[in-house]
């Protein structure tokens, strides 16, 4: 699986309107069918900062999603909302998506 995380530092004027503005980015993303998970979280560290945790299938599906006409509406538009250069790490990794963690169960 091709396995990606992006911080996102976003205008303070623009920060409690972004899960609202990726919200289409995201339904539409979450529907490819090589897409595995795409998830938004705000830090709690960095004011204005979210973090996106998305993986798909393989590095076809990442093509493809990167190919796709609502990620070029996105990166048209988030130019004009983001403070900064988003900051990512993209890995091929082993699995097909979230697995137990195994220091930590409940039975």
């Amino acid at each position: 699986m091709i396995f990606i995380v992006v911080k996102f530092t976003v205008r303070p004027e623009r920060s409690e309107d972004w899960l609202g503005l990726v919200d289409d980015f995201t339904l539409a993303t979450r529907r490819e069918p090589g897409n595995l998970f795409f998830e938004w979280s705000r830090s709690v560290d960095v004011p204005h900062q979210f973090v996106l945790v998305e993986a798909f299938a393989d590095a076809d599906a990442g093509r493809a999603h990167v190919k796709s006409p609502h990620f070029a509406d996105a990166m048209a538009w988030m130019s004009g909302v983001i403070a900064r250069t988003p900051e990512i790490v993209s890995l091929d990794a082993p699995g097909a998506g979230w697995s137990p963690m195994g220091e930590l169960r409940i039975d």
